[in-house]
Order: structure tokens, then C-alpha cells, then sequence
């Protein structure tokens, strides 16, 4: 291949080059602090990665365990990340904590033969010297490699923007043109640099990959990821390169299913940052707010795949992506062999028994790529995204989540010729009748629903209650806080005048200090309410320390409320108010979008709001149309504070509201919800960074505020 480029490769990697960079990051050690995306001193180079799905980066365990001698715990580790912070090339850092790594085990230095079957060696302490970054000592002693699959899996611990790779689906990669990527100081600094090869073969059970010599694998580029130029996806992790010349070994993305499985009720790591994975890449097609090319319009433009896609035989890139996007929005399926089913009843053979299992419906996706006989992709994976929309699920999937991924199925079939058509509806209704005959069979053992999984209701006793007035004509505002025991009776706190906003959470700490002494008990923390305009919904409460440093969203239930004012001018409206929040506190509740459409803004009118059912629960990206929500009777309402930096997808938030509420069931848990949601935030969890800024609207008709005049400062 000469230089390891044909004509269509080097167009493939031309057009790949820029996401794969955008996506691959330095390891090193950790940063002093969590930093945002700023630019630091990260001192030398440990290795690679990259970003599988938002807030998890992919590298090497012989990676994250470097400087740290031959003893070091891996999993719990905090490493360093230094990643593509914007289309201008500057750099963030970041720190990680080591989440798993594969194989399991406390440290290097465990004697356990490697995948080769060959006895592990005690990995040596970092022995640098000279280069910033050179070759990794596992990597240079013969049949001292790291044992198979030498993977970590890393959570990022601080909410970044950033981009992420495309993985494969496919259960064993093409042995075809790839490209490889990773960290170099060939210019005397750390770069992010991308070469090209062929792979050659697969080694211990297709676990590892042999990367041709066709140029060299340099130190630091361990964790890198391998790209396949043909399908332009990420089909292996850089391990290792050849003592004597050019090339290396890669480990295959499938050792990921080797991930530790959920306990009992929870859902695995591995098909979480697959969901995150799916979601990420399918939410960047359907934007329509980022100008730059994703891995979908990449795919389109890929020179050997641009026939193929086309006509009946194969899904088109932007179907490919959607299809996976739907599947993620599905809870996972209950067991491997529930997907296994699936998939050969769709491909019509049986799967290859040598393959990883399958423990995602996406995975089920790679397992009918080149069907047999008269069978086309298209045809396969329609199939199966049908049946898949007929399953049992191991829980209750989202409202109409299953019907959303059939009436896909039916206008894709639209291209392809009738006779599939009318199979795939006979499909359908048979996978109907048979998931109705499956119910009624089991309709005799109690299944717990979404009202028997919240944590508990609202603390009784006492609230302490914060009321903040903004003036219109200069950003100063008035406040108050109270303890409210009833609608009748409030015992005054403390109040002020004229307080810039961002002085608040110092005027008020004391004042709301002395409220939580009266009304915390030894069993439980007071309610927090928050009663101001919808325009002061911004104020970042959940996030003001008051004693100590833990949050006050943290240490206990915060929602927000309208400031207090007149009754409703008729008994219709106050029948309707409390019918709605009968409904919503009897379950299940419903989301709607209400300040949105497909992430576009629009202005909710009072006939659309008081047309929608009454145990639905609106939601606001924006903050918008909140007051138009109250003149309608909605008693709960779930919004969110703008969140910083330029415009982006708000599909990350409204899903992430629309699994709470499906999980919640009844409202009357969602205060306590979201005090766990935000204590999982505080951990640095990055599976809740969609919920930054989230709060709960929440006007309960048994506790009226009493009706008093604002405050007025000096004039």
C-alpha cells in the first residue's frame, strides 16, 4: 500500500481525520482541582483515549496505570484529560476517575497469564527518562504485555462539551485499510496525530488485533483508537507496537461486553455508555443548530460506502443512526439471549457461536450485517427493530417509545418494495398479540410499577420559605424568608432590600441558617421553598451552600413556587387546579414539552395548556410560557436554568426528565427524586449532567402562601 494510502483511503481518512481528533484526548496525571475546559500544565504524557459516549472516555488499564509504581489500585484512580476543547484547536483539561478496567484486578503487578495463555509479569515502575513520553515498559518486554483486553473505562468529573467517536457494531471487524490515532511529541510537543495501516489478523479470540507495519506505532498512543477507513467507525483500542519495526496490536471495541454486569435491578456499564453512546450521535443528526459534519454526514460522503448504502440492500447512514437512537430511547432487553432470538429470527441462521454475546438491542443491529442467501441488511434490520418494538422489556418502556420506533420501521419501508411492507405489518400485529398473550399469563404475579419506586414524600412538619422580589428597572432585588406551618400561619425570619442577585447567597445564609434550625429534626430536613416570578427561576438555590459545603439541593428538598396573590376568580378554575394536582399526585404523570418543539422555542397559549390531560407535567427547557402554566391549573411543572456557553441540543434534558418522571410514577415523589438526583450530581456522576439546573415548580392547593404585599425599597 506504499504509504498506507490508496486513493479512496486517503479520502476516507481525510474525512475522518477531523472527528476522530476531536474525540481523542492526552492522558497524563491528574490537574490540580476539576478544571473546565481551560488550557493547564499537565506535565508528561501517560498515553491516549478517547470519548465513547458524553462524560466516559476509552483507553488502556497499562495506560491509567502509569506513575503510579507496581502497586497502584487502578479502579478509583484520578487521572488527567487533556481534550479538544473547540473548532479553534485550543485544549481543555479535565479530571477523571478510573470507573473499570479490564482485566479486573487491584494492580499491575497480579501473575495471571495473558490472553496468549502465556504467564503474566510484574509490571515495573514508571521508568522514565530522557523523553517526555517514551515507550511504555510493559510494552517493551517480551511476553510482559498488560493481559488481554487491557481496557479502563474513565468518567470524566466535571460536565465538559466534547465529541465522541463512532463505535462499531459489528461482532468482529474487516481485516481492511484502518487508521490509527494518538499522542506523539515528534514536534517537541504532545499532538494528537493519526497514521494508516491495514489489519493483518486476530489474536486471542479475536480479542486482539494485529496492526500492519506500515508505519510506526509511537509511545503515547497507547489508547488511541483504531478507525475502520472503509465504514468510518472505531473498531479497536491501540495497545501495543512491535519491539522490532513498524506496526502493533490493537484490542477489538467488543471487549467492552466483557464489562461488569449490572446488579440485580440495575442496568450494566457497558449498556449504559452504549445508551449514552446512541443518544449522543443520534441527537447530534437530528439538530439542526451545529453547522459542523457529524459521523452520519460523514458516513454518507465515505467513498467505498456511498454505493453500498444505497438502493434496498443496505439502511442509509442517517437510518443507521436514527434506528440506533430509537433503540437507546428503549430500556435494555432483559437477558443476551433475548436479543440472540431476535436477531436470528430476523438474519434467518443461527449467530456464530464464537462472537461476543450481544447485551444491547444495538448489538443485536451488528449481528445481521451480510445476511445469507436472498436477504438484504435493510430487509434484516427492519425485521428486527419490529420485533424489538413488540418485546418484553425488563421495565415499562417510556409512553410511546415502542410505537415511535414502529411508525419508523413503516415510513423507512416506504423505499423498499411491498411485499416486505406487508410482511413487516403482519409482523407487528402478530408481536402485538403475542406480548398481550404473555401479560395475561403472567397478570397473576405483582410486578412493581413506576408508583412503587419513589424514595418517599415530602418531609412533613414546617417549610422554610424564601420570597424574592426583582425590581424592573435595575437588577437589585428585595427578599424574606419565613417559616410557613400553614396557610395561616408564618412566623417571620429575616428580610432585606435591595440585594444585587449574585449577593444573595451571602445576605442569605444566616437568615436561612436560623430557618432550618427551627424546622430540621433529628428524622429529616425541611422543605426549601422558593417563591418568585418565573423570571427569577435563574436563581441557582440548589446550588448555595449554607453551612459547610455541600449544597443546599444536596442536603435537602428545594422546588419553587409562585409568589403568593389572589385566588382564582371562579370555583370552575379552583375545581380544575385541584383536580390537576389530584392527578398528578395519583400517577402515573406524563411529560409534555412545553416551551419547545424538537428543540425549536414556541409560546405555549392557555387553550393548548388547559387541553392536555390532567396528570401531565409540562416541561421547560427555557423557562417559557411558566406563567401561562399557572392560569391553566398546573400544580407541577419541571424546568431548568439556561445553562452557559452558545445555544445547544436540549434532547439530553428532555429525555433524561421524561425517564425520571417514567421511574417516578406519582409526583408526590419527585421532590425527594430530584434531592437524589442532585446528591449523584455532587458525586460528579455524569450520567445526571442533563439534569444541571434542574428544578421542580411546585404549587401545592392544600398550602396556600398567604397573600401579602412585596417588599419596596428605597426609591
Amino acid at each position: 500500500m506504499g504509504d498506507g494510502r490508496t486513493g479512496d483511503t486517503a479520502r476516507a481518512f481525510e474525512l475522518l481525520e477531523p472527528l476522530v481528533l476531536a474525540a481523542t484526548v492526552r492522558i497524563h496525571a491528574p490537574p490540580d482541582g476539576y478544571g473546565g475546559p481551560v488550557d493547564r500544565g499537565a506535565g508528561d504524557t501517560w498515553g491516549s483515549g478517547f470519548f465513547i459516549a458524553p462524560g466516559w472516555v476509552l483507553t488502556c488499564a497499562h495506560v491509567v496505570g502509569e506513575g503510579g509504581g507496581g502497586s497502584v489500585r487502578l479502579t478509583g484512580r484520578e487521572i488527567g484529560i487533556t481534550f479538544s476543547a473547540g473548532a479553534d484547536g485550543s485544549t481543555g483539561t479535565v479530571a477523571g476517575r478510573v470507573e473499570c478496567v479490564l482485566p479486573e484486578t487491584d494492580g499491575p503487578d497480579a501473575l495471571r497469564p495473558d490472553a496468549f495463555g502465556r504467564p503474566g509479569f510484574p509490571r515495573p515502575g514508571s521508568a522514565r527518562s530522557g523523553s517526555a513520553h517514551p515507550p511504555h515498559p510493559a510494552l517493551q518486554r517480551p511476553g510482559g504485555l498488560w493481559p488481554l483486553p487491557d481496557l479502563a473505562l474513565v468518567r470524566v468529573l466535571a460536565p465538559v462539551s466534547h465529541s465522541c467517536v463512532w463505535l462499531s457494531d459489528r461482532p468482529r471487524p474487516r481485516f481492511e485499510d484502518v487508521a490509527y490515532f494518538g499522542c506523539t511529541d515528534e514536534m517537541g510537543y504532545p499532538e494528537i496525530t493519526g497514521r494508516c495501516t491495514r489489519l493483518r489478523g486476530a489474536l486471542g479470540r479475536q480479542t486482539a488485533l494485529r496492526l500492519g507495519a506500515e508505519d510506526e506505532v509511537e509511545a503515547g498512543m497507547s489508547g488511541g483508537p483504531v478507525v475502520d477507513l472503509v465504514r468510518g467507525e472505531v473498531v479497536g483500542v491501540v495497545k501495543a507496537r512491535r519491539q522490532g519495526g513498524g506496526g502493533g496490536l490493537a484490542v477489538a471495541v467488543t471487549a467492552l461486553r466483557d464489562l461488569p454486569m449490572g446488579g440485580r435491578g440495575r442496568v450494566g456499564l457497558y449498556r449504559r455508555v452504549m445508551q449514552g453512546h446512541d443518544l449522543h450521535h443520534y441527537d447530534q443528526h437530528l439538530s439542526d443548530l451545529n453547522t459542523r459534519r457529524t459521523w452520519t454526514d460523514v458516513h454518507e460522503e465515505l467513498p467505498a460506502e456511498r454505493e453500498s448504502f444505497g438502493g434496498r440492500q443496505r439502511l442509509t447512514a442517517a437510518e443507521r443512526t436514527t434506528l440506533c437512537g430509537l433503540l437507546a430511547e428503549l430500556p435494555p432487553p432483559g437477558s443476551s439471549e433475548a436479543v440472540q432470538a431476535l436477531a436470528e429470527a430476523a438474519r434467518g441462521e443461527d449467530r456464530d457461536p464464537g462472537l461476543k454475546a450481544p447485551l444491547t438491542w444495538r448489538d443485536g443491529l451488528g449481528l445481521l450485517y451480510d445476511p445469507p442467501g436472498e436477504v438484504s441488511e435493510a430487509a434484516a434490520m427492519l425485521r428486527y427493530a419490529t420485533d424489538v418494538s413488540t418485546a418484553d422489556h425488563r421495565e415499562p418502556p417510556a409512553p410511546g417509545a415502542d410505537d415511535e420506533l414502529w411508525d419508523w420501521v413503516r415510513s423507512t419501508a416506504e423505499r423498499l418494495w411491498r411485499p416486505l411492507r406487508r410482511e413487516l405489518g403482519e409482523r407487528r400485529e402478530q408481536g402485538l398479540a403475542d406480548r398481550a398473550r404473555r401479560h395475561r399469563a403472567a397478570v397473576a404475579r405483582p410486578v412493581p410499577g413506576p408508583s412503587m419506586r419513589g424514595p418517599g414524600l415530602l418531609p412533613p412538619g414546617p417549610s422554610v420559605l424564601l420570597e424574592a422580589w426583582a425590581h424592573s428597572w435595575e437588577e437589585v432585588c428585595d427578599w424574606r424568608v419565613s417559616v410557613l406551618l400553614g396557610p395561616e400561619h408564618v412566623s417571620p425570619v429575616d428580610s432585606g432590600v435591595r440585594v444585587p442577585p449574585a449577593a444573595l447567597p451571602a445576605a442569605l445564609r444566616a437568615p436561612l441558617a436560623e430557618g432550618f434550625r427551627r424546622c430540621d429534626s433529628h428524622e429529616w430536613a425541611a422543605l426549601l421553598e422558593v417563591a418568585v416570578d418565573p423570571g427569577l427561576f435563574t436563581l441557582p438555590v440548589d446550588e448555595w451552600t449554607v453551612t459547610g459545603t455541600t449544597p443546599l439541593g444536596v442536603q435537602r428538598p428545594v422546588v419553587f413556587r409562585h409568589p403568593a396573590g389572589p385566588p382564582p376568580p371562579t370555583e370552575e378554575a379552583l375545581r380544575s387546579r385541584a383536580d390537576r394536582w389530584t392527578r398528578v399526585q395519583t400517577g402515573p404523570v406524563q411529560d409534555q414539552r412545553a416551551d419547545c418543539s424538537r428543540g425549536r422555542p414556541r409560546d405555549p397559549s392557555y387553550d393548548w395548556l388547559a387541553g392536555l390531560p390532567g396528570h401531565t407535567v409540562t416541561v421547560h427547557c427555557r423557562l417559557g410560557g411558566l406563567h401561562e402554566v399557572r392560569e391553566a391549573g398546573f400544580g407541577v411543572a419541571v424546568a431548568r436554568r439556561p445553562p452557559p456557553g452558545p445555544p445547544g441540543s436540549c434532547a439530553p434534558f428532555h429525555r433524561g426528565v421524561r425517564d425520571l418522571l417514567a421511574e417516578t410514577g406519582r409526583a408526590g415523589y419527585l421532590p425527594l427524586r430530584l434531592l437524589t438526583l442532585r446528591g449523584r450530581a455532587h458525586g460528579r456522576d455524569p450520567d445526571t449532567y442533563w439534569a444541571a439546573g434542574l428544578g421542580l415548580v411546585w404549587e401545592d392547593p392544600e398550602r396556600p402562601l398567604p397573600f401579602d404585599e412585596p417588599l419596596h425599597g428605597d426609591l
